[in-house]
């Protein structure tokens, strides 16, 4: 193994990246050459599953022909031409997110945490504009939502922002899951409440129809925002558009998106309700790169692929979990499934970090979330077959403990 790591520290792209790149990333011990369908193509020659997807970007999996060929044309004819003028790809993208969510407009940035940062301005300047102590968010214990500084103080893992802190003022952290502690956090100087559906970073964990419909309920009582961060687990990746499909006739004032919605392209997007927009006057925010032309074209074909798509995700996530479920009964650290469609995990009651680089020396790719959970997040495009070759590994790394 220490061999192994003397010639990839020796190697031209390592060594490279060692000396001029800031080193803010752990990676591991990989340098990709190439990608096609759902393998990525390893330096060494070798070929690997990925389940992990670029942290669930490359939902269609890599070179998918519709996207390339989408891409090839509109190269051709206009990659950006800034947010001074109009450009039909944005309108047009804009207008099928609103269809698709039942929110009425879209403000196009280029990643999650700036997705976030823009919700948590229109909270803070909707909140503004009824009263000057209208400030407070309440977010949660546990969550992720991105690395930017407004981000990070919505996020609630110390490890990301307690090296920057003093953070945006007024946030207030509660339980994942405590419907007391929201309801006790909640009042009129309550701006915002955001919360992802299904928590990602912080372990694959599902809020419950319970806490979501009462977070609404004092959303529409307190006169405040309710914000949804489906960052990652929204568009398909738990087996319907969003995740916020699963509760009962909850839909959120705004909502954050990016990872998969340009089929690996920057992009991300802010969906609000028309009395949120109303917030950003001309001038009032902005994105140089946001919504440009390209990436809103891979962005118009990732949706128009996103419905044939959900069936296979639902059907193909389930033959996932009971997979899963039969390494739960055979090995003795594995204690739980997590999540639904293709955003699943496994918990161990032991740390999982040591599972990854063992995993990827069989060929699957793969991280943990939360220190002790097998965290999954395949292409849209798997099959059952794809599934057996995971699970094969999987068992493989278990016998090597």
């Amino acid at each position: 193994m220490a061999d192994a790591k003397e010639q990839l520290e020796a190697h031209p792209v390592v060594a490279r990246d060692h000396r001029f790149v800031v080193r803010s990333y752990g990676r591991y011990p990989l340098v990709v050459e190439s990608a096609r369908d759902v393998y990525l193509l390893g330096g060494d020659g070798r070929r690997y599953l990925d389940f992990v997807s670029g942290i669930g970007v490359m939902a269609l999996g890599h070179s998918h022909p519709r996207i390339v060929s989408a891409l090839t044309d509109q190269l051709d004819k206009l990659v950006h031409c800034s947010n001074l003028y109009y450009h039909s790809n944005q309108g047009l993208l804009a207008e099928r997110l609103s269809r698709l969510s039942g929110l009425d407009r879209t403000f196009f940035c280029n990643s999650g945490a700036e997705a976030v940062e823009a919700a948590l301005k229109i909270a803070k300047g909707h909140g503004r504009a009824r009263s000057p102590e209208k400030y407070r968010i309440i977010a949660l214990e546990e969550s992720f939502s991105g690395r930017t500084l407004g981000a990070i103080s919505v996020t609630g893992q110390p490890k990301y922002s307690g090296p920057f802190a003093p953070l945006l003022p007024g946030v207030e952290f509660i339980p994942v899951g405590d419907t007391a502690a929201l309801e006790a956090a909640v009042d009129d100087r309550t701006a915002g409440i955001i919360f992802e559906p299904v928590l990602g970073e912080g372990g694959i964990v599902e809020i419950s129809n319970e806490f979501a419909t009462l977070a609404r309920d004092l959303a529409d009582r307190h006169d405040a925002l309710l914000i949804l961060d489906e960052v990652q687990c929204g568009l398909g990746r738990t087996g319907d558009a969003f995740a916020f499909e699963a509760w009962d006739g909850v839909r959120p004032d705004v909502m954050a998106l990016a990872k998969p919605l340009a089929a690996g392209l920057p992009i991300g997007a802010v969906l609000c309700t028309d009395d949120a927009a109303s917030v950003l006057g001309p001038g009032m925010h902005g994105s140089t790169f946001g919504g440009g032309a390209l990436a809103c074209r891979a962005a118009i074909e990732f949706l128009e692929l996103l419905p044939e798509l959900l069936p296979s995700i639902r059907e193909v996530g389930a033959y996932f979990r009971t997979r899963l479920q039969e390494i739960i009964e055979r090995e003795e650290h594995a204690v739980r499934v997590r999540g639904r469609g293709l955003m699943l995990g496994l918990e161990l009651d032991i740390p999982g970090g040591e599972f990854v680089p063992r995993a990827q020396e069989l060929g699957l790719l793969i991280n943990c979330t939360a220190g002790n959970v097998l965290r999954f997040l395949p292409p849209f495009i798997i099959r059952r077959r794809h599934v057996d070759e995971a699970i094969e590994a999987l068992l493989e790394a278990f016998r090597q403990q």
